[in-house]
């Protein structure tokens, strides 16, 4: 079985977890880059909320795998206003996955809120496996490393 990690991290922390992931299932790694990144400092917040609420969908640089060719895909997202970044809905909106094995996680500093269930929503033609997230990934490294191991011994 072909898997794959998509993902988009601005802090590290979801890239962190992807790369983890894809070490432990053999997967290739697919980052998500925006063409116009937004800022790391503090108007990131004002920024990355003002793209999630107004459903913005920003121009990914150019992806170099082609997702039909895989049978289970990981995606991976932090948590923006609530939900999943603009750069995941870039992808999910000009990638139709349909039919595959898909696992959910995310990366927060403290509220979850809907992010998996909506990114749930948006995968719906799919055999949902497991869905997971993580608190502060770089702050709690060997916590998290253990979650995912936990989390895909049984899943896999």
């Amino acid at each position: 079985m072909k898997s794959i990690v998509v993902y988009y991290s601005l802090t590290e922390n979801t890239k962190f977890l992807a790369k983890e992931i894809a070490k432990f299932v053999n997967a290739d790694l697919l980052e998500l880059k925006p063409e116009k990144e937004i800022s790391k400092g503090l108007t990131k917040y004002l920024w990355g909320g003002k793209q999630v609420f107004m459903k913005e969908k920003p121009k990914l640089n150019k992806i170099d795998k082609k997702i039909e060719n895989y049978d289970q895909i990981f995606i991976g997202t932090p948590v923006w206003a609530w939900t999943f970044t603009p750069p995941i809905r870039t992808f999910l909106s000009e990638n139709k996955i349909a039919g595959k094995k898909v696992y959910l996680f995310a990366s927060h500093e403290g509220g979850l809120g809907k992010t998996l269930e909506d990114l749930k929503k948006q995968l719906e033609n799919n055999k949902q496996i497991s869905k997971i997230d993580f608190y502060k990934p770089l702050e709690n490294i060997e916590k998290c490393k253990k979650q995912i191991a936990e989390w895909l011994e049984i899943k896999s």
